[in-house]
């Protein structure tokens, strides 16, 4: 009979994967469990100990970063499958699951799955004549080398890239490897992982050409998979419910998508909502509960296409879902920084990014030009972006994989900080307290069109009393909000009055805060 060792990369909520781990265990699987060494390390050594005496229970040998579209996610996943072989030499099957998948099945059924094909379940199409790659680098994932993060090093990485192409240095795939591309979420059976395991000892060539190609966990197993195992023993497809919108982002599943997820012809579904309580109950519950009277109906993608098909101009049956969500989410935290001179609040940015993990993000409300990652153009424009602020929050979260993220706002932007302050997420504001001289005044009314090259001195004189009052005025009614968690760092203040504030804002020790507070010319004109 099956016995499946599930493969759980995760990197947050120690009591959430505690609760997985026993669910998945509770009739006899096991897990072997990556916990990104960016996590606190408290919260790992909370679930080893949990899990001490725990047989069916183990962990990759070493933590390590993990990065989206880097090696490290495929190298976290060997060191779990290592893991996983040594401790379960009776495990028929390995099963790749993140933080947020969930069993839509119970064990007793997906036992009987596996049992009943003796196959793989991968979905692998070929790299350059599949349409896997909408848009974006394609054949550039494989002929450069890519060192460098994109999400979190966007100018080094693609000046890496354009250096690389510019002087041609590309290198050749493989020769015996044909390239395949698929989801990442598998599940192999145990000779499978024992001969990829052995071929990697034997091919050192191979992990070094995928250690750097950008993307690799999208290609690594779907490549080796299909380089060993007969093409008769391979299912082309995931046991893993997923779909994704028409932003390019994961569709996640919420509490009135309990039958919806039962009726899909899989065993696991991601993204499971961390708001979605009873939803996360209730599939708990199943894993174990030995049912076997599923009725599956597989309708779940077409009725998904049909319904945003509908959500078209002149086709509408309900609201957007940017107009019906109404929260950024419950577990996130926004971190907003407002001050009136940008360049201070992007100076005080730059040292957090430097200074902590948090992804930062300068005046995108207020400034066009600001770098932004294709949401499916939801981005393009600020009209855009105030427009769906939240959808746009949302995606932004999403992204970069977080539940933590930091913004620059305008102080005259109270309309914005008013609505993230209403929403159910936990929104910390710090305003950043500045000096104004009238040389400052002036070059701020000709920048938003007060005033011009020609403006005479008499003229500007006259202006100046009214714009230094809508400084005040919009950090009186900052003020006046009663915003909670709202702080303040004052440019006539000592650096160590102003360590307390950045300390509590961005839940930091103050040694950490005096290196941001500390940051040169921080408010130099």
């Amino acid at each position: 009979m099956a016995k499946i060792a599930f493969i759980l990369l995760c990197h947050k909520d120690p009591d959430a994967i505690i609760l997985q781990a026993q669910q998945l265990t509770a009739v006899g699987d096991c897990i072997s469990i990556h916990y990104d060494a960016r996590a606190p390390k408290e919260g790992y050594d909370r679930i080893r100990r949990e899990f001490a005496d725990n047989p069916n229970v183990t962990f990759a040998r070493r933590r390590i970063k993990c990065g989206w579209g880097e090696w490290s996610l495929v190298q976290a996943t060997l060191y779990a499958v290592e893991a996983a072989v040594k401790a379960f030499p009776r495990a028929t099957h390995f099963y790749m699951v993140s933080g947020d998948c969930m069993a839509i099945k119970s064990a007793a059924y997906a036992h009987r799955f596996l049992d009943d094909d003796d196959v793989d379940y991968i979905e692998s199409v070929d790299f350059f004549e599949g349409d896997w790659i909408k848009t974006g680098m394609k054949e550039e994932r494989l002929i450069y080398r890519h060192f460098f993060n994109e999400r979190t090093q966007k100018r080094i990485f693609y000046w890496s890239f354009w250096t690389q192409r510019k002087l041609g240095l590309t290198r050749a795939v493989p020769s015996d490897l044909q390239i395949m591309i698929g989801s990442q979420w598998w599940c192999l059976r145990r000779r499978t992982i024992e001969a990829i395991l052995d071929l990697l000892a034997k091919r050192r060539d191979i992990v070094r050409f995928f250690r750097t190609t950008w993307i690799p966990d999208e290609t690594f197993f779907q490549t080796l998979v299909r380089h060993l195992v007969p093409e008769s023993e391979i299912r082309n497809r995931t046991l893993t419910f997923l779909m994704f919108t028409d932003y390019g982002m994961p569709v996640t599943f919420y509490n009135d998508h309990f039958d919806l997820l039962l009726g899909q012809d899989f065993l696991f579904a991601r993204k499971i909502s961390p708001d979605a309580k009873e939803l996360k109950k209730r599939l708990g519950r199943l894993y174990a509960s030995g049912r076997d009277d599923f009725k599956v109906s597989n309708e779940g993608r077409n009725l998904f296409s049909f319904l945003t098909g509908r959500g078209r101009i002149g086709r509408r049956f309900a609201p957007r879902f940017w107009e019906t969500e109404t929260s950024l989410g419950r577990e996130r935290e926004l971190l907003i920084v407002a001050c009136k001179k940008w360049h201070v609040a992007k100076r005080l940015v730059g040292s957090i990014k430097h200074s902590t993990n948090i992804p930062s993000i300068d005046y995108l409300f207020n400034e066009e030009s600001t770098a932004l990652p294709d949401l499916g153009g939801i981005q393009t424009t600020i009209a855009k972006r105030h427009r769906h602020r939240r959808a746009l929050m949302r995606m932004l979260f999403d992204y970069y994989e977080t539940d933590r993220l930091l913004i620059c706002l305008d102080t005259a932007s109270i309309d914005l900080m008013q609505d993230f302050f209403s929403d159910r997420s936990t929104v910390r504001l710090l305003e950043i307290e500045c000096e104004f001289s009238d040389e400052y005044l002036i070059g701020h009314a000709q920048r938003v069109g007060l005033a011009g090259e020609m403006t005479g001195r008499e003229t500007l004189q006259q202006l100046l009393p009214t714009i230094r009052y809508d400084v005040v005025f919009e950090s009186d009614q900052i003020r006046d909000a009663h915003f909670a968690n709202h702080l303040r760092i004052r440019q006539t203040a000592s650096v160590e009055e102003n360590i307390p504030p950045v300390s509590e804002f961005l839940s930091v020790g103050e040694d950490v805060a005096r290196t941001i507070v500390e940051t040169p010319y921080l408010f130099s004109d």
